[in-house]
């Protein structure tokens, strides 16, 4: 009940303004539903909407939209066009060096087997409280890795928890991006020893099997790879940009970290 009181407290805790504009209690609340598995929700929201509000700042003064339009990525793209013309793109020795770098993230026909134990996000339950129960379960687990499955029957959020938490065979795109880079993009099986944290909760997982599959050749994923270059150019891009316009900001209510500060989501 304290954990509850603490983090309403922490949302209320002073007034959020960008130049002035004040951000409301209630959008830092709704928010907070994007950023559940942060540190802190509560922080994360507040930047995050300031952010924006940065940026939409700058939009307006450009005529890029309305005053009272909210930013899109539509017209973020036209802000850094205005502001920022000359982004490079990825040349082919670029997408060539990151395909060698990461060659097991291309393959085809690849299949894991894992099962997990969902600690899932509720209204009625401090983020903090639940990531604790999570710990202490892992905990247990790996100390005694045959007591998964009763575990998973036990304390998991998930109908998996009724088959010990097994999920079968798991082919890339079938699991949210953050759940399967963890279960795809590493050599471990057995139990995981962190928590993989993602939109519906914390969870405990057990890789039990890997199908490696073929790998896929350059020329049928230079396309991708390209694209996923220039997004990541962009990215910083922004955050560079972002670091100008907060220099130059009135901001209270929030520390935004300079040129690391969060991007429009």
């Amino acid at each position: 009940m304290n954990e509850v009181l603490e983090s309403r407290a922490n949302l209320h805790n002073g007034c959020l303004r960008v130049n002035g504009v004040e951000l409301k209690t209630d959008a830092i609340e709704a928010e907070m539903t994007y950023h559940a598995d942060a540190p802190d929700p509560v922080d994360a929201a507040r930047r995050a909407l300031a952010v924006r509000e940065l940026l939409r700042q700058r939009a307006v003064a450009l005529a890029l939209i309305g005053c009272d339009v909210p930013i899109t990525d539509e017209a973020l793209d036209l802000l850094l066009a205005r502001e920022q013309p000359s982004l490079p793109a990825p040349d082919r020795e670029s997408c060539e060096r990151y395909y060698m770098r990461n060659t097991a993230r291309f393959r085809r026909n690849e299949i894991v087997y894992a099962s997990h134990i969902l600690f899932a996000v509720t209204n009625g339950v401090p983020l903090s409280l639940l990531r604790r129960r999570a710990e202490s379960a892992l905990s247990d687990v790996l100390a005694a890795p045959q007591t998964f499955e009763a575990v998973a029957r036990e304390m998991s959020n998930c109908p998996s928890g009724g088959v010990g938490g097994s999920l079968g065979q798991l082919l890339r795109g079938d699991a949210v991006p953050e759940f399967e880079s963890v279960v795809f993009d590493s050599p471990t099986q057995g139990v995981l020893p962190r928590l993989v944290n993602t939109r519906f909760g914390f969870h405990i997982v057990r890789v039990d099997r890997r199908v490696e599959g073929d790998i896929i050749p350059f020329t049928e994923v230079a396309d991708s790879i390209a694209a996923f270059l220039s997004e990541q150019v962009r990215r910083q891009a922004v955050r560079q940009y972002l670091g100008v316009l907060a220099a130059d900001a009135q901001i209270d209510g929030v520390e935004l970290g300079g040129t690391q500060g969060p991007l429009v989501q």
